[in-house]
């Protein structure tokens, strides 16, 4: 499964790749034709895009490469760092880059481009195809992952710990909604004259590029900083290991994502007394290998036998009843 999403992960970013360095080559010649703030916005957008999808596929290849003693729990965290960067490219390179050009098309220092509106109009159309080609392509994905994991498309988005397609999709919904946003600003200061609006539509794409750089980098934030488990996962987890005869309470259970598909589990258990140095590691052994059936995601497993205190049994059976939060 892993390994699938990954080729499909993939074949996603390679078609991104695709599509934003097509559009961005033609809307850097219809922004310098034109003399368009809105449409120069739009061109630094896709160049950020083109360059983020790089980034993307480095964070792939990367990721994939095996464990050693520098890295024993492997590379797959290296996703989440370049996928941080790539937040950060959006930002710089576009959000910062059409802020300035707002600010140049409000001092009236660029060019008026009145004789060339055709040209915007074209190339954003052919932007618009692209984009919502490589969107689609995203949304496809997203779907197929979110009906394995029995969840909404959007339940999925939001809970997916997986930062490629899900840079694909905000970036691609953004490029779509930064296309609409040219369009009008290009359309009324045609209809008016008024280079107000050219201006208005290159800070509006600045906005939007700044809002979507930060949703990105709080999500990779998080995982590069240690970010656990889905909570239902976590439930899961806990309920299983409460259901095991030999366990009396689960003290502890620690979780953290070391790749997008890969978590590791640490746990304190208080076995049954009497159990003896062979039973324990029987019992060890047993849940090792429950976990890894029910739960291929979790790859490192870590179990501590520890005597638990009468508060922390009592709370254990009140978390796997239900009646207490984590």
């Amino acid at each position: 499964m892993a390994s699938r999403d990954r080729k499909a992960s993939r074949v996603t970013v390679l078609l991104a790749l695709a599509m934003n360095a097509l559009i961005a080559v033609a809307k850097v010649l219809a922004g310098v034709v034109s003399g368009s703030s809105a449409m120069l916005a739009e061109a630094a957008h896709s160049v950020a895009d083109t360059v983020n999808e790089v980034f993307l596929l480095t964070s792939l290849r990367r990721s994939r490469r095996p464990p050693d003693s520098t890295h024993p729990f492997g590379y797959g965290a290296e996703r989440f760092f370049w996928s941080l960067l790539a937040a950060i490219g959006i930002f710089v390179s576009g959000a910062v880059f059409s802020l300035y050009q707002a600010i140049t098309a409000l001092t009236g220092s660029g060019g008026s481009g009145e004789h060339s509106y055709v040209w915007s109009y074209a190339v954003l159309g052919v932007a618009f195809v692209a984009e919502g080609t490589s969107w689609v392509r995203s949304v496809v994905q997203l779907r197929r992952e979110a009906g394995a994991s029995h969840r909404t498309f959007f339940d999925h988005l939001r809970r997916s710990r997986d930062p490629t397609v899900k840079t694909v999709f905000s970036e691609d919904a953004a490029a779509l909604l930064g296309i609409g946003i040219a369009a009008t600003a290009i359309g009324l200061h045609q209809a008016t004259g008024n280079r107000l609006w050219d201006a208005l539509g290159a800070a509006m794409i600045a906005v939007l590029l700044t809002v979507v750089a930060i949703y990105l980098g709080r999500h990779n934030m998080a995982l590069l900083t240690g970010q656990s488990a889905d909570p239902r996962l976590r439930q899961e987890l806990w309920t299983e290991l409460m259901a095991v005869p030999e366990v009396d309470a689960v003290v502890e259970l620690l979780t953290m994502h070391i790749g997008t598909d890969e978590i590791l589990l640490a746990t304190r258990l208080d076995l049954a007394d009497g159990l003896s140095s062979d039973e324990i590691e029987d019992v060890s052994s047993q849940i090792e290998h429950q976990i890894a059936q029910r739960h291929p995601e979790v790859t490192q497993v870590f179990l501590d036998a520890t005597r638990a205190s009468w508060g922390e049994r009592e709370r254990a059976h009140r978390i796997a009843s239900g009646a207490a939060d984590w």
